[in-house]
């Protein structure tokens, strides 16, 4: 099965429907699998009084949580449309809820599965509120221990929760990549005997490359139009051409990873007689004389009697002339 790739759209429409379109259009250009928004209500989302993280006052200034966010709505009809939107260009729609009342909006949407944020990992009420809609689940894990996401699994699965699907990621925007510890991947697939992805907030398009390669089924990403954009994910997003790289990336390592199966291909094949050695004459040989190190050698092409078989044939006799480097036989 292919890597499925969520193209992590968030809130860089900026609470703007178009610009939410042009986002979906981006997506699908880039070969992603998914495109995926966020759907809250700010006030029901933070408190009044909630601070914003560093990145995000690097990025919105000083102003409330609760003020930033509220920007960054679009209203339940936009969503309702954009839906609409994602389904005639062909790609899916995703966003994830952040509070209640979203969860119930959105599972009037028909979405394919829930993607659960690293915040809502320890949100008891969240967790059984989306795993009795008996819909599969993905699930980031950014903040946690092994501890809160096995609580977070067994609440999942006590309340009739899907496929359970869990993703690395680090909560830091962008993640230095001294912080990534993408081990943690495998380490979880190995703890949890669920299937694995990777939530990638570094900046370029490495890690979540490295992260097929070891193993991930899923990967989500950021992305935006345009990295100066105002708002606080833009900075720690690719941009159009850089998702669909990414995306070509992946694409390209699901092919490299193969079967497992160590044996030539048939592309290589053609290769073997050129690249491999054959036993040759060193020098004239006589009908009669004794096969030894000195007046044997090894040279291409790999046409002949390997150079496995050397100990075999030293000290045995030619059973007729050879010419210089003409192929030795038995």
């Amino acid at each position: 099965m292919s890597v499925y790739i969520i193209a992590e759209a968030g809130v860089n429409h900026n609470g703007k429907l178009e610009i939410a379109k042009k986002l979906v259009d981006s997506a699908k250009a880039a070969g992603a699998d998914c495109v995926k928004f966020q759907t809250f209500k700010a006030e029901k989302l933070v408190s009044k009084n909630a601070v914003k993280a560093e990145y995000q006052k690097e990025t919105t200034g000083d102003s409330s949580q609760q003020e930033m966010l509220k920007k960054l709505e679009l209203s339940y009809d936009e969503f309702i449309e954009l839906k609409k939107y994602c389904d005639k260009v062909g790609i899916t729609f995703l966003s994830t809820p952040f509070d209640s009342e979203s969860v119930d909006f959105l599972n009037s949407l028909d979405m394919p599965f829930w993607k659960i944020p690293s915040g809502e990992v320890t949100n008891y009420p969240y967790l059984v509120k989306l795993a009795k809609t008996h819909k599969p689940v993905i699930m980031s894990t950014g903040m946690c221990d092994l501890n809160e996401i096995d609580a977070a699994i067994n609440v999942l699965k006590e309340n009739g929760a899907g496929e359970i699907t869990i993703l690395h990621c680090n909560t830091e925007y962008p993640t230095p990549f001294t912080d990534v510890n993408l081990k943690a991947m495998v380490s979880m697939k190995e703890t949890f005997d669920v299937k694995v992805g990777y939530s990638d907030h570094t900046k370029g398009i490495e890690v979540p490359i490295a992260a097929v390669a070891l193993g991930a089924t899923v990967i989500e990403k950021h992305f935006t139009l345009d990295k100066n954009m105002e708002g606080p994910d833009h900075k720690a997003s690719l941009e159009p051409y850089e998702l669909k790289a990414m995306v070509d990336a992946i694409r390209n390592i699901e092919k490299a990873l193969g079967t497992g199966k160590k044996a030539p291909t048939e592309s290589e094949l053609k290769n073997k007689a050129v690249a491999r050695k054959s036993i040759v004459a060193a020098c004239d040989i006589k009908k009669g004389q004794t096969f030894t190190e000195e007046n044997l050698t090894v040279k291409r092409p790999g046409t002949g009697l390997s150079p496995m078989f050397w100990n075999e044939i030293i000290g045995t006799t030619a059973k007729r002339d050879y010419s210089l480097d003409e192929m030795i036989d038995i």
